[in-house]
């Protein structure tokens, strides 16, 4: 009985101490403030009396044979998961540095940092009717980090297990001693799914079966690489909820595939789709001079936004031994005329990237200063000196015509490298391979790259290098950029407002051997996974700001990557049947804010 009772006054005190350390948030402020107060009843920039009703179809672009983004296998229809199923909690465009709530209503957050726990809404709801509960929570969880593509393995690394507290209550216990402040953040972020509905059924799979959702629509009919069609759900749990208020509008959504962009331009003029982004300078200023516009049936409209520029690059894959040489990635970046398209085929509407980091506030420009330098100086003896002595800066030529200065001093690092001339051609001495590539790019793009890679190939003939352009179908192009079969591709990088634990999967050497994965660079290097590891553990805003910086420049003094250009615009052409939120706020295009005006 005594030790019964001693046992009883152990769990007591643990209890009572568990008590005191953890506490209940209705939110996760990553660095302690947020923006909406605590009863906030919609965010700033929606309209939150919004007309409900109405349809709108969008493009689509390549293939699709499944609707599980998370698998490595098949291509998936990745806006079903997004309109489809909710995730944990939910970050505004004008905050995202702090997660509101969305399945979870709170958040058990202790003071030793050692978990997160979710408290779900009571309310939540499959659109079958069936509650979302933890055992869900879990399911997904599991099926994503062990089913799914290898690289949420990596992404969750840091997470020990997950434990049911509750039928409603989950928590993710971190590893000891693991320092990632973003972990709370990001595990609100993936997709729960139904246990019950993947009950016999194989996750890792490519499937048509439409998993059942928590989210405000649901598909109503669909045909393989045609489109796609979705209904709102009209028992959705979540429609008042503050992060949902004025959010999802429109009865119906549709999605059309095409396999080229530039087709779409027509399909609009022809009313098959309502509204596109154009990603073509060309077409933006020349395609669009027609009746349909100037009578206002179709608005023409760019619209500002303070998202980060989407990195989008000629990628080398350092895996071959041709590109090991930061030099001859150098010499390679100095033949790119970036001047010339921009101005004869781009009509001056684009700004260069220069940075990994383009429009965050967190570039790495001059020379490193303050906590920057004091993070880089710990590596001095693993860095190339001019990372501490010379300000990176793209490629410029100063005159657009002639590249020739350029390419004499991309002639003098390939000799420096241990190239030269040979019989006209750009040859390793010590292998005599002459150096040649394949660049690769996706019928997405259209004839848009074409036009850039000509010059681009023929400036690189003049130093006696070959380079050939395929332009490859989007599955094509993915399965190659999976597997690693390329010499360099034109890719582009979603760039998070918060660089955080996908820094790993993009530059990070776990992922580089890892299929699937978005490191198609193949980065090994243990400086960047350092740097990578300290932004993700900072605890003040100043030192992670300090290492997003450090980071950048390591990677800009490497050359992994040869810089395209970006717009500070969301340049969108729509038919003038929508209403939009009036706010000051530079959101870009939102069409899951628009509503249908008659």
């Amino acid at each position: 009985m005594r030790k019964i009772i001693a046992s009883f006054i152990v769990a007591s005190i643990c209890l009572a101490s568990s008590a005191v350390t953890a506490k209940i948030y209705d939110r996760i402020a990553l660095y302690g403030q947020s923006k909406y107060p605590k009863n906030f009843s919609a965010y700033e920039y929606v309209n939150p009396k919004a007309p409900q009703g109405g349809r709108i179809v969008l493009p689509a672009y390549g293939t699709f044979d499944n609707f599980n983004p998370y698998i490595f296998k098949g291509v998936a229809a990745t806006f079903v998961t997004q309109l489809g199923l909710e995730t944990l909690g939910t970050s505004p465009v004008d905050d995202p540095f702090t997660v509101y709530p969305l399945l979870a209503k709170q958040f058990d957050l202790p003071a030793d940092k050692s978990y997160v726990g979710f408290i779900l809404n009571e309310n939540a709801r499959f659109s079958d009717g069936t509650p979302v509960t933890a055992d869900d929570v879990i399911f997904s969880f599991k099926a994503i980090t062990e089913q799914g593509s290898p690289i949420y393995k990596m992404y969750y690394t840091d997470v020990d297990r997950v434990e049911k507290i509750g039928a409603r209550e989950v928590r993710f216990y971190f590893k000891k001693n693991t320092k990632n402040k973003e972990l709370p953040m990001i595990l609100s972020q993936f997709a729960v799914f139904s246990q019950k509905d993947w009950e016999g059924k194989d996750f890792a799979a490519p499937s048509l079966k439409v998993p059942l959702g928590s989210g405000p629509y649901v598909v109503s009919d669909f045909q393989v690489n045609k489109y796609v069609e979705l209904k709102k759900n009209p028992h959705y749990w979540g429609k008042n909820l503050p992060t949902r208020r004025g959010f999802f509008n429109f009865e119906r959504v549709r999605y059309d595939y095409y396999q080229d962009t530039t087709v779409t331009l027509q399909a609009l003029f022809a009313g098959n789709i309502d509204v596109r982004e154009e990603y073509i300078a060309k077409i933006w200023m020349t395609g669009y001079n027609n009746d349909l516009i100037k009578s206002g049936q179709i608005i023409k409209e760019e619209i500002q936004h303070n998202e980060p520029a989407i990195l989008q690059n000629f990628a080398f894959n350092i895996r071959r031994n041709k590109f090991k040489d930061r030099r001859v990635r150098k010499a390679i970046d100095l033949a790119f005329n970036y001047e010339w398209a921009n101005e004869k085929l781009f009509y001056s509407q684009y700004k260069r990237l220069y940075s990994y980091f383009t429009n965050t506030g967190m570039e790495a420009t001059g020379l490193p200063q303050g906590k920057e330098l004091e993070i880089l100086s710990r590596y001095r003896d693993q860095l190339p000196e001019d990372v501490f002595t010379k300000p990176y800066e793209p490629t410029v030529n100063p005159d657009i015509y002639n590249s020739r200065e350029n390419l004499k001093k991309a002639v003098k690092l390939l000799q420096e490298a241990g190239y030269d001339f040979v019989d006209g051609r750009m040859v390793n001495l010590k292998t005599n391979e002459p150096l040649e590539f394949e660049v690769l790019s996706n019928s997405a793009n259209g004839s848009t790259f074409t036009k850039v890679m000509l010059p681009f190939i023929e400036n690189l003939r003049k130093i006696g290098i070959k380079a050939v352009f395929h332009n490859l179908e989007v599955n094509i192009f993915k399965n190659r950029l999976d597997n690693f079969d390329y010499d360099m591709a034109i890719v582009s990088y979603r760039v998070s407002q918060l660089p955080g634990n996908e820094q790993r999967e993009y530059w990070g050497s776990q992922s580089a051997d890892m299929p699937g994965s978005n490191n198609v660079i193949g980065i090994k290097n243990a400086v960047v996974d350092d740097l990578i590891k300290g932004l993700i553990a900072a605890d003040e805003k100043d030192e992670y700001v300090a290492y997003v910086k450090a980071l950048d420049r390591v990677l800009l003094h490497e050359n992994y990557m040869i810089f395209q250009w970006y717009s500070p615009y969301s340049r969108v052409a729509y038919r003038n049947k929508f209403g939009q939120p009036q706010t000051n706020l530079k959101i870009g295009f939102q069409p899951f804010l628009w509503w249908a005006k008659d």
